[in-house]
């Protein structure tokens, strides 16, 4: 068997004298790229050991980089995953993801992504015995809740997992409010769906925490048998790789194991690649130059897939929190096409030159290539493009696009996944996050820890009266 395609990038629609860059560019400024390679894979490394670091590395999260590797190397925790979400599918068919932000975002992408599109809607036998997900806990919406809480099953009935529902609840230290409310109330629901047994309740209920905190001391308390952890040296939003977003894509059916192997497929090309073919190294490199040379400090991500559009806005997460600092870093904006282009296309198009558009494409659809099809009834004059795809319309929309922003010197650059599935996804998110540590170190802002966040949690807390 072939082993998997590698991503591809192309910078090429980026390269015009005008408002662009010009190959030498790219080539001039790989120095710079091997030193922030060298960085990461060495010096962090190092420090990654050691119990001192210097002030301008503090924190240093670098343990997202070989996790995958060292997930796979030891299996223990990919099985003991695999063996909790079995037994969980055959109890519930249902299960509710309460996280907020690095929590709950990349298993929202892995959902979107990799299974069926309207996945909770389907039947139980076309999800293969995988439990419909909900997501909740990532805000703190009344009406949202109440509708779930709605939706979910009030009684179990013997032997009849669609009448049973789960939570997976994820949180490094419990502390979050958003989050360590929702538990509060949907473990309330829970137990009382299972006739006010809290310890039936506690057995449909997977942790995913620190080993210290209020989180783990709740999860104990209540007698949980099966907790994951949030590995220290993981930030959140470098964590969809670790048991975070593994369980929930467990229960989802993704493959976690070809999941993780793309991630580690991409680190030894970061590792290995010349700087002129390294994926993350010529991403990093055009981008960066486009906004230090040229101003264009908004990073629009147009994926050309519905499937993609939580993946965007993981990614929006993961470069605002962590190079928005000391008043740098781009402003990330992710766009759904063709959909978007009727609403943004127009500024895209004419208006400020302060934009870098990447273009996520599929190269590979994964349903039956659908036909525009003939009709007797051709006002619509469609006739003319009968025997066309939709496939064929949308490569025909992307080729439109760049031909359009090319005509206009506005730079765009390609990102091609092989096709939607665990590999790729795997490859995609760890490209992307290291893509956001190289870019810091080049920048000099520490990649890691969000400050900011804190400032709005902390002023919430005390008008609220908390401790």
């Amino acid at each position: 068997m072939a082993s998997p395609s590698l991503l591809r990038f192309d910078p090429a629609g980026a390269f015009n004298p005008q408002h662009g860059l010009q190959a030498h560019d790219l080539a001039a400024f790989v120095p710079a790229l091997e030193r922030a390679r060298h960085e990461m894979l060495q010096e962090d490394e190092r420090l990654y050991e050691s119990t001192i670091l210097p002030k301008e590395k503090d924190p240093l999260d670098h343990g997202f980089f070989e996790m995958p590797e060292q997930l796979l190397k030891e299996q223990t925790e990919i099985q003991a995953i695999g063996k909790a979400a079995e037994k969980l599918k055959t109890q519930v068919d249902r299960v509710v993801v309460l996280g907020i932000g690095g929590s709950y975002m990349g298993a929202k992408a892995l959902l979107d992504a990799c299974r069926k599109p309207y996945f909770n809607e389907l039947s139980r036998d076309v999800r293969e015995g995988n439990p419909r997900i909900y997501f909740e806990g990532n805000n703190i919406d009344n009406d949202a809740s109440q509708g779930l809480l709605r939706l979910l099953p009030s009684g179990f009935k013997p032997n009849a997992p669609e009448s049973g529902w789960g939570i997976v609840v994820i949180s490094k230290s419990g502390e979050t409010i958003e989050t360590a409310v929702a538990f509060r109330q949907y473990l309330a629901a829970l137990t009382a769906a299972c006739g006010g047994d809290l310890a039936k309740a506690s057995q449909l209920i997977i942790p995913v925490t620190g080993k210290t905190g209020r989180l783990a001391k709740l999860s104990s308390e209540i007698g949980c048998k099966e907790t994951f952890p949030v590995p220290d040296g993981v930030g959140g939003r470098f964590s969809i790789l670790s048991a975070v977003g593994l369980v929930p894509a467990a229960l989802m059916g993704i493959n976690i194991t070809e999941l993780l192997q793309g991630a580690a497929a991409m680190n030894e090309h970061f590792r290995t690649a010349p700087p002129d073919k390294n994926v993350v190294l010529q991403y990093v490199g055009a981008a960066h130059l486009l906004e230090t040379r040229r101003g264009a400090n908004i990073r629009v991500l147009s994926v050309w897939s519905k499937a993609l559009e939580s993946a965007g806005l993981w990614y929006d997460q993961l470069l605002a929190e962590s190079l928005g600092k000391r008043e740098l870093g781009a402003t990330p904006l992710t766009t759904v096409n063709t959909r978007d282009l009727h609403s943004r296309a127009q500024q895209h198009q004419e208006g400020k030159r302060d934009k870098v558009f990447t273009n996520v494409i599929v190269d590979k659809w994964s349903e039956p290539h659908l036909a525009v099809g003939s009709s007797k009834h051709d006002q619509d004059e469609l006739n003319q493009i009968a025997k066309k795809t939709l496939p064929d319309l949308m490569s025909a929309a992307i080729q439109g696009t760049n031909e359009a922003y090319a005509e206009d010197s506005r730079p765009t650059m390609d990102l091609h996944l092989p096709k939607l599935d665990a590999h790729s996804l795997g490859q995609f998110f760890q490209m992307l996050m290291i893509a956001t540590v190289v870019e810091g170190r080049l920048l000099g802002i520490n990649p890691y820890g969000q400050p900011g966040v804190q400032k709005y949690k902390a002023n919430m807390k005390r008008i609220l009266g908390m401790k």
